[in-house]
């Protein structure tokens, strides 16, 4: 919880309001999330942000309010709330929150598996006439009725609650459908003729009036429920994984710490480090927290964090950050901050609020049901009035009123997002574009500005050898041979990209140095096949009195002027060369630009490193508008500046300081090279790391999206089209289960031709 100072009118400091995160428990549909946002926001002095996707409210209250009314007001409109958990149990999630979810999502599964095995051959029967033997009925009333009572609670307990609070949903027609076609199935059965023991279901294919005493509705009640119960557990699935976006980046961190006391080094959990604390950073380990290098020298790759694609070399008194990785030498570092105070923890708050302050998209189906299905309801009642006033009967009656609930019961509603979204989402598995969920889609539509993180997205995210620059009368194969040898003995990131780079274009081993010495901050030196060589900074070649002749400083300076990491070469007392290393473009990214422009979006880069180098890659790549020198709190500035101006942001990225923009951006868009944090945060995730995927991705989703728009003007449409002959009385019961069947089978058709999208 936090405090705000504010001030009255008057100038005095009013009360503080302050900030809560409540858990929301019951939701069932983004309506629901409205419906509870609704109810907050009408309280004095409360501003509340609801997530369905999250299950999490974000309050700001003041006046004298407390948390406890802003739970029971949660508790009056039908859902649950819970305080927010100690700083104990905020210390160990899994031990808190995730047994109860796995337990909510294991109850989901038990019941979509009992629906599914018993609904089959219910729907089976009836739809193929030669299997129904005598009696075949009561068979089907046994199987159905677990599935329309047990398998079916969740909607029925949710359709309760809302009707309690006045209120309809998707599972308000669900529950009254699958109630409607059960119970009128039990009266024909017990009441009626369709208990004999030689009924059979014929497709009659006439309209005609029917007293209903001979029709069974049970494959409609089983199979609806085991439909809709599919696409609640994998919706499930996707928002279990709503919070793992915060898991993953405090999973960076490093575990364990190695104190320096007295003299004496002794492991110990990262927890109990303290400010002031003096801890050892070997070779190759994270720096455990934020803090002061007071001993040693490095280079320091924190491009995870910062977004930087050059290692930092750092000495006694420069700052580290928590997570990045020790590249180099042995590091003493006296934390500064720790616990939530570090940069990582802040950045993870950053994750968090961008996915608070996200708008859950309301799905199609649930905006039109808020009308929907009150007028079924109410066209329902109206017919069995109408029937009644006309003297038709009770039976009559009863049988055109329950053949409206019936009809409109959601059959093919239920398959219209679930099967698209599994075919399309199967068929970008394949195509290495793996979808989080149905919300995502509704934004790929929208969006008009792609944001593309440079380094690991853009670029390879490694250093690579670039150019060799030649003194007069050298050869190269020299320059790499004796410069690839010696660089391969150290552990720096440019030495390793300059040796992988010799070893590449010679094609063969490169030899052994002698007398090899590392010059802290400087570069290396040592002997090779009998020559005493040098490579690394100009500063290095001076303290042996040997200059850059002027050819090659120009090389040096003209480099450097583009953002490339340059090395000298000098053997023998002569300056050789000069090498470029810097993070390669991939090669596929300008493609992927001209793709990216091709659906419509406007290309931005966006990088940590300095204008120079941003400014290369951009015009490589073809982007006209380069934002460059931000940290990750600015590059989720920049998101939100853009979206300020009215434009809709897709965020292309892969590491840990692009996590927070992928969050707030309209939709982000993971390399799947990355960490997983960026891949938790994004909508989208980009398995095989090549850019050129994105742009298939938006392709796949907005072809998705559209198939789903057109399974729901589909399924809406069968029922509005059928509503006026059930009230009429002229619905035959094979004619709607015929007709039924067929609007799945064309929803299911329809979303099948998504397996035959290509990629460009």
């Amino acid at each position: 919880m936090t405090l705000t100072r504010t001030t009255e009118p008057g100038g005095a400091p009013g009360p503080a309001p302050a900030e809560v995160e409540l858990v929301i428990g019951g939701m069932t549909c983004a309506s629901c999330a409205a419906r509870v946002e609704k109810k907050l926001n009408r309280m004095d002095g409360v501003a509340a942000t609801v997530n369905y996707a999250t299950e999490k409210a974000k309050v700001s209250y003041g006046g004298d309010l407390s948390v406890r009314d802003l739970i029971a007001t949660v508790e009056a409109t039908g859902y649950t709330a819970q305080e927010p958990s100690p700083p104990a149990r905020e210390q160990n999630p899994d031990a808190a929150g995730a047994p109860a979810e796995d337990a909510e999502q294991r109850s989901l599964r038990q019941r979509l598996t009992t629906a599914v095995v018993l609904a089959v051959p219910v729907i089976a029967m009836a739809m193929i006439p030669p299997l129904q033997f005598d009696n075949w009925q009561w068979l089907s009333l046994t199987l159905a009725a677990p599935v329309v009572a047990y398998a079916g609670w969740p909607f029925h307990r949710a359709a309760w609650t809302n009707l309690r609070h006045g209120a309809a949903t998707m599972d308000t027609l669900i529950s009254v459908g699958t109630l409607a076609a059960f119970l009128w199935s039990l009266w024909a059965l017990f009441f009626g003729t369709a208990g004999a023991a030689g009924m059979r279901d014929t497709f009659e294919l006439t309209i005609s009036h029917s007293d209903g005493s001979g029709n069974i509705y049970l494959e409609a009640a089983a199979g609806v429920t085991a439909f809709i119960l599919a696409g609640r557990y994998f919706e499930a699935r996707a928002k279990r994984r709503a919070g793992a976006a915060l898991r993953a980046l405090l999973e960076l961190g490093a575990k364990e710490v190695t104190l320096v006391r007295a003299g004496r080094e002794v492991t110990v959990p990262t927890a109990q480090l303290r400010v002031g604390d003096r801890f050892l950073v070997r070779p190759g380990e994270k720096i455990a927290t934020d803090g002061t290098v007071v001993e040693g020298s490095s280079a320091v790759d924190a491009s995870m964090l910062t977004g930087e694609s050059v290692p930092v070399e750092v000495a006694v008194g420069d700052t580290v950050t928590g997570a990045a990785l020790n590249a180099g030498g042995r590091l003493v570092v006296e934390a500064t901050r720790v616990g939530s105070d570090t940069q990582l923890a802040r950045m993870a708050r950053m994750v968090e609020d961008a996915q608070n302050g996200k708008a859950a998209a309301q799905r199609l189906a649930d905006r039109i049901s808020a009308v929907f299905v009150p007028v079924v309801i109410a066209l329902a009642l109206a017919t069995l009035g109408a029937w009644l006033v006309a003297g038709g009967g009770l039976t009559a009656a009863f049988t055109a009123a329950v053949a409206v609930l019936i009809i409109a019961c959601p059959c093919a509603l239920g398959l219209a997002t679930p099967t698209a979204l599994l075919v399309g989402t199967g068929r970008g598995a394949q195509l290495g574009i793996l979808i989080k969920g149905p919300e995502v889609l509704e934004t790929t539509r929208r969006v008009d500005t792609v944001v593309l993180d440079k380094t690991g997205t853009v670029t390879t995210g490694r250093m690579e050898l670039q150019d060799v620059h030649l003194a007069g009368g050298v050869a190269q194969e020299d320059v790499l041979r004796f410069a690839g040898a010696l660089e391969h003995a150290s552990e720096h990131p440019v030495a390793r990209a300059v040796a992988a780079g010799a070893a590449r274009r010679l094609g063969d081993a490169l030899p052994a140095p002698e007398d090899f010495a590392n010059v802290p901050g400087l570069g290396v030196q040592g002997v090779v096949a009998g020559h005493a060589v040098l490579a690394g900074r100009p500063k290095l070649l001076a303290q042996w009195e040997i200059h850059l002749p002027a050819g090659l400083e120009e090389a040096r300076q003209r480099a450097e002027a583009a953002g490339r990491t340059t090395v000298a070469v000098a053997w023998d007392g002569e300056a050789r060369a000069v090498l470029d290393v810097a993070d390669g473009i991939k090669d596929t990214s300008a493609e992927a630009v001209r793709r990216l422009r091709a659906l419509g979006l406007r290309p931005v880069l966006l990088t940590g490193d300095n204008q120079a180098v941003a400014k290369s890659v951009a015009d490589e790549i073809g982007v006209d508008e380069v934002i460059s020198e931000v940290l990750p709190e600015d590059k989720l500035d920049v998101v939100k500046r853009l979206q300020a101006e009215g434009r809709s942001v897709a965020m292309v990225g892969d590491g840990v300081n692009d996590a927070a923009a992928l969050a707030q951006a309209d939709l982000g868009l993971a390399m799947g090279t990355g960490t997983d944090a960026a891949i938790e945060a994004g909508d989208l995730t980009l398995v095989r790391g090549d850019l050129r995927a994105a742009a298939d991705a938006i392709r796949l989703a907005r072809r998705t999206l559209a198939t789903i728009r057109g399974n729901l003007v589909w399924a809406f449409g069968y029922n509005v089209a059928a509503l006026p002959l059930a009230a009429a009385g002229l619905l035959n019961p094979m004619i709607a289960g015929a007709a039924m069947a067929f609007s799945s089978v064309f929803v299911v058709g329809n979303s099948l031709r998504l397996r035959r999208f290509k990629g460009l």
